[in-house]
């Protein structure tokens, strides 16, 4: 990463970040490098570093040279989803016999990796709070290894300090992960705040239009960075050049969009607390959520996801999603435009049962950047 970066502001490093125009044209937006594979300057003569798309690819490069960039980093990686970044990870810092600290509010996706997967390979996993520094000292054991975070979690909206949690894992000679995946980089740097490895699903925020799939880690430490590219590079889970692109493209308006998803993310979660059908609002922004102040602590602003509570029961949080038009039913999060979601029936479907179980009367919102009017409208209707 070039250091020049480090030093500018967030949104300067999001546009020109690894992003510097081509050398031998001058185009401004660099060039996707479809090629497989590199002509050597001989045997063994890399030129550039590149000689088999799996191993290197210079589109893939430039994407991660700016996601270090902007997460304060010193190495990143780009893979396929946020899920093969994550099995990258466990695989990397994990051997059998060790264990995993979980939260007790993740992405169902990363449940069933650790539970269905990982576990057979003979790691085992607990569950803490860690919003709540003494669950989190509770559930450590002596070959735990790893902690992981959300925050803000998914679906709850849950908020971890994460320098308090980085200075327990720390101390008990385990790392910290924290997915930073709701936040994004722009609202959040975990890894000034301690975390020793941020992953990303870049499919969300990061890409920020709902057409792309990916994942991404970012570490400080130089010699785990070396031990994630070497997995990564064996099992071959890496980010197409065309998808890399795509979330590049995207990156250089995160700060925009991030500002715009907030803003009305406050507004719906304020018309939402006011309306007589809701019985329970999570989102950080409010005063009245219970990690509002470590949220306004870590936080650069409070995020575009809001998941509310919905009397009536589950038959009613079904019927708010059916009836929602602007809002468009389905899964994902993150993009310009606005999403709802049932999270007990479609995203966390495969908690179900588990310590991680969630309400069933719960809808999820990931709110995108249309006119708020509309979007209000749009759930008044839902709502009834």
């Amino acid at each position: 990463m070039n250091e020049q970066h480090t030093r500018r502001h967030f949104e300067t490093a999001a546009i020109h970040a690894g992003q510097e125009p081509d050398a031998v044209t001058g185009a401004v937006v660099p060039p996707v490098h479809l090629s497989s594979t590199f002509k050597q300057d001989g045997v063994g003569g890399l030129r550039g570093g590149y000689e088999y798309s799996r191993s290197a690819n210079p589109t893939r490069t430039a994407l991660e040279d700016n996601l270090a960039a902007i997460e304060g980093g010193r190495r990143a990686l780009a893979f396929a989803s946020g899920l093969a970044a994550e099995d990258c990870l466990l695989r990397t810092v994990l051997k059998p016999g060790d264990h995993l600290l979980i939260p007790n509010d993740a992405y169902g996706g990363t449940f069933r990796l650790i539970a269905k997967v990982v576990e057979r390979w003979g790691v085992a996993w607990s569950v803490a709070d860690t919003g709540d520094a003494e669950s989190v000292r509770a559930g450590l054991r002596p070959e735990t290894k790893l902690v992981w975070v959300e925050t803000p979690s998914n679906p709850l909206l849950g908020i971890t300090d994460i320098a308090v949690v980085a200075d327990i894992a720390r101390a008990a000679g385990a790392r910290l992960v924290v997915d930073n995946t709701f936040a994004s980089p722009y609202l959040q740097q975990p890894l000034a705040l301690g975390a020793d490895v941020v992953v990303h699903s870049t499919t969300k925020y990061l890409g920020g239009h709902s057409d792309v799939v990916g994942g991404a880690l970012v570490t400080s430490d130089a010699a785990l960075g070396e031990e994630l590219a070497f997995h990564q590079n064996a099992m071959g889970a890496i980010a197409g050049p065309f998808d890399a692109w795509l979330v590049a493209r995207g990156i250089k308006t995160l700060a925009v969009r991030m500002d715009r998803h907030g803003q009305n993310a406050g507004r719906i979660a304020e018309f939402l607390t006011a309306h007589p059908k809701v019985v329970q609002v999570y989102y950080p922004g409010l005063p009245t959520h219970p990690g509002h102040e470590i949220a306004a602590k870590q936080m650069r602003g409070f995020g575009g996801m809001v998941s509310f509570r919905v009397a009536g029961g589950e038959a009613a949080a079904v019927e708010v999603c059916d009836r929602a038009r602007l809002f468009t039913l389905a899964e994902s999060l993150g993009g310009v435009e606005s999403l709802i979601e049932h999270p007990g029936r479609m995203t966390h479907a495969s908690v179900a049962g588990s310590a991680l179980e969630v309400p069933a009367d719960l809808v999820r919102l990931s709110v995108g950047i249309e006119a708020v009017d509309d979007l209000l409208a749009d759930l008044g209707r839902a709502l009834g």
